[in-house]
C-alpha cells in the first residue's frame, strides 16, 4: 500500500509538521554527497576535522531541506501541485502539506526561506576556518537551489532543471572536500560528477508522472517539451554518461582502479530505464523505476565514498591501499 498523504489530524505536533515538510527521507542524497566529498579529502591525505565535517553535513542537509520547502511553496503558488492528479506519492507531486491544509502557503514560504538563511552563519564560520573559496561554493549552491524554483529564473520551468540539480549536488561534493582541504582539487570533481548526474536522473524520472500538471501550470520541463515518449530516451543517456565519466576518470588515474566497481550501479539504472521505456505515459507504473533510480544514485555514491576512504593518492597519479 502507498503511504498516506499528510493531514492536519495525523500531525498534531507543530514540530513534526515542519520537520516532515522538509521531506527528510529524500535528504539521503545530500548526506551521500557530503560523505563522498569528505572521502575525497581523506584520499588526498587530509586528516578530517570532525567538527567541520559534522557542520558540513548538517547544514548541507538543512540547505537541501530549505530547497525542498521552497519548491513546495512555489509549486503551491503556481498551482502545479494542486493540479497534479497523476502523482506518485511520496516521490512526485510535492509534499502535499499545502494542498492538504497541513501548512499554509505563506507559512511554507517563510519556513523555506528561514532554513536557507540559517545556513549562512555556518557557511561563514566554515569559510573562516577553511579558505575564502568556500564562500563561492556555498553562495553558488544556495543560488542554484533558490533559482531552481523561484522566479524570475525558475530553472525547473525552463527545461534546465536537471542541469541545476547536477550542478547543485556536484557543489555539495566539492564543498565537503574543500572544507577539509582548504583548496580546490580535481578528485572530488572526478568522483562527484557522475554521482551528481545520477541524482539529476531522480529529478528527471519524477517529471514523467508530473508531466500533465506541469504542462497545465506552464512549467516547461524537458518531459513537457519533448512529451513522455520522446523524453524517455534522456534517462538512459544521463545514466550512461554518468558511468562513462567514472570509467574515464579511472582510466586517467584520477580515481583508484577499484572505483570502477561503482559502475555496477548501472544495472539499476538500466532496469529502471526498461520500465520507463515501457510505461513512460503510464504514471502509475513508474514507482519501481523511481525507487531504482534513487537506489542507483545512493549506492553509486556510497561505493565511491567507501573506495576513497581506504585509498590514498600517491605521487604520479598512483593509488595505494
Amino acid at each position: 500500500m502507498p503511504p498516506a498523504e499528510p493531514t492536519l489530524a495525523a500531525l498534531p505536533s507543530p514540530f513534526l509538521r515542519y520537520f516532515l515538510a522538509t521531506r527528510p527521507a529524500f535528504l539521503s542524497v545530500t548526506l551521500m554527497g557530503c560523505l563522498l566529498g569528505l572521502a575525497a579529502a581523506k584520499a588526498g591525505g587530509i586528516i578530517l576535522d570532525p567538527l567541520k565535517a559534522t557542520l558540513t553535513v548538517l547544514f548541507a542537509m538543512v540547505a537541501h531541506a530549505g530547497v525542498n520547502v521552497i519548491n513546495d511553496y512555489y509549486d503551491g503558488q503556481n498551482g502545479t501541485d494542486a493540479l497534479n492528479q497523476e502523482r506518485v506519492f511520496p516521490f512526485t507531486g510535492g509534499s502535499r502539506f499545502i494542498q492538504n491544509g497541513v501548512l499554509t502557503l505563506s507559512a511554507t514560504g517563510r519556513f523555506g526561506y528561514a532554513l536557507l538563511v540559517s545556513v549562512i552563519p555556518a557557511g561563514l564560520w566554515l569559510s573562516l576556518n577553511s579558505a575564502p573559496g568556500l564562500m563561492l561554493i556555498g553562495l553558488a549552491g544556495l543560488l542554484v537551489g533558490w533559482a531552481y524554483s523561484a522566479p524570475p529564473l525558475k530553472l525547473m520551468s525552463r527545461g534546465v532543471g536537471e542541469f541545476a540539480v547536477a550542478a547543485g549536488f556536484l557543489l555539495i561534493v566539492l564543498g565537503a572536500d574543500f572544507v577539509q582541504r582548504g583548496e580546490f582539487s580535481f578528485t572530488p570533481l572526478a568522483a562527484g560528477l557522475g554521482y551528481a548526474l545520477l541524482v539529476a536522473n531522480v529529478l528527471y524520472i519524477n517529471q514523467f508522472p508530473d508531466c500533465t500538471a506541469d504542462g497545465a501550470a506552464g512549467k516547461r520541463t524537458v518531459v513537457v517539451l519533448l512529451t513522455p515518449l520522446g523524453a524517455r530516451w534522456g534517462y538512459p543517456l544521463i545514466a550512461v554518461i554518468a558511468h562513462l565519466w567514472l570509467i574515464l576518470q579511472v582510466g586517467r588515474h584520477a580515481l583508484p582502479p577499484v572505483a570502477a566497481v561503482a559502475a555496477l550501479t548501472l544495472m539499476f539504472s538500466l532496469k529502471a530505464a526498461r520500465i520507463l521505456m515501457a510505461h513512460a505515459a503510464e504514471p502509475g507504473e513508474l514507482e519501481p523505476a523511481i525507487k531504482l533510480t534513487i537506489l542507483a544514485a545512493n549506492l553509486h555514491g556510497a561505493v565511491l565514498a567507501a573506495v576513497l576512504v581506504f585509498a590514498k593518492a600517491g605521487s604520479g597519479g598512483n593509488w595505494a591501499w
